[in-house]
């Protein structure tokens, strides 16, 4: 690992860095970092989903910076939204999210708009990263990882009808009914509908929300069941056949069965990304950067890619591990552009309760 931090720049450099960031702070109110800050007195608490980085991340942050490190563990974005916007100090300095809470946050005055001075490492990202509708320029958020949802299937048990449209997931073949599943979560239990009768996945338009919930409610009768968490198990015993899947849950499947496949609908899906934020409340904020840095370094953020099998928008780190694992797990092999053609998830805002409603309506009936 290298050393990431502008403060490793010359005195020079660095006293221009702060008079330019000292400019900055003028502009925005804030308070500006200071790029030579002695990370060791400062701590870190970093709230993010359970398994999703390394356990010796602490350890070696620790060691590299000096700077201790607590991981706490949340298990929806709800339930971090949940703490985050309670009120007060939540105690947390960097929060795992994804990319449409983030913007949601961002709306709410309550993450940092990012020092880029103190994350050299954003170098590494692709262009496409820079790009994404709920932070354009990553102004407030650096991605961590990102990928597809789309139909995960079992070619052996389908041969002559693998799936290329959200309608053979949502109204299947008779062979194929009660072998079905659906993600439960709001934002991707309306994917499927969506797609198929040509609306965004950001929609707010009542109407054609309305068309959606018919078509859910329509597809429940199909439906194994509504299924976030062991959809790649179901098809690895043949209990169901065919899932909706966000592509690295997929491969989890694959690894365990060779016959299991991943394709994006013909009517296209969307671009999921989780990011990293730093709360406004947090009093360590130059070690918050250097920890979004540390991350972006290629060897600690290929490790998101060697074992989640989720695909990151950093380049080297891609390139590293890449050429391996594409044989194995093809949606691996997804390129940025191709991710981009997708339609990227952003915050509804006030629209979040008519989705909260139709997924209610939809699983209750």
């Amino acid at each position: 690992m290298r050393i990431s931090r502008k403060a490793a720049a010359t005195t020079a450099i660095a006293g221009l860095v702060l008079a330019l960031s000292a400019c900055s702070s003028s502009d925005s109110g804030e308070t500006a970092l200071d790029p030579n800050a002695d990370l060791s007195l400062q701590t870190l608490t970093v709230s993010n989903w359970a398994a999703y980085n390394p356990d010796d991340l602490p350890a070696k942050f620790e060691e590299k910076f000096g700077t201790k490190v607590t991981i706490t563990n949340h298990a929806t974005n709800e339930e971090i939204m949940a703490k985050l916007t309670a009120g007060g100090d939540s105690g947390i300095d960097i929060a795992f999210v994804s990319g449409q809470f983030a913007q949601a946050l961002a709306a709410q005055g309550l993450i940092e708009t990012l020092d880029k001075s103190l994350i050299p490492n954003e170098a590494n990202l692709y262009p496409e990263a820079a790009k994404l509708a709920f932070d354009p320029g990553n102004k407030y958020s650096m991605p961590y990882s990102w990928g597809t949802t789309g139909i995960c299937y079992r070619a052996d048990l389908m041969k002559g009808n693998e799936p290329t449209s959200w309608n053979d997931l949502l109204m299947p073949k008779p062979q194929y009914k009660g072998k079905v599943t659906m993600l439960a979560t709001e934002r991707w239990l309306m994917l499927p509908a969506q797609k198929a009768l040509g609306f965004s996945a950001n929609t707010q338009d009542e109407a054609e929300m309305g068309k959606v919930k018919d078509l859910l409610v329509k597809a429940k009768s199909n439906l194994l069941a509504y299924d976030d968490t062991t959809f790649y198990t179901r098809l690895v015993s043949g209990e169901a056949v065919m899932v909706e899947a966000w592509d690295g849950w997929c491969n989890y499947g694959i690894a365990e069965n060779k016959n299991i496949k991943f394709v994006v609908p013909t009517e296209g899906s969307d671009l999921f990304t989780d990011v990293m934020v730093i709360l406004k409340t947090s009093k360590n904020k130059e070690a918050a950067h250097a920890f979004l840095n540390h991350i972006l370094d290629k060897d600690v953020h290929s490790w998101v890619v060697d074992n989640i099998l989720y695909k990151v928008p950093n380049v080297p780190a891609m390139e590293k591990s890449l050429p391996a694992l594409v044989e194995g797990f093809p949606n691996m092999g997804i390129t940025p552009a191709e991710l981009l053609k997708n339609e990227a998830l952003v915050d509804l805002g006030k629209a979040s309760a008519l989705y909260t409603r139709i997924a209610t309506e939809v699983t209750a009936k």
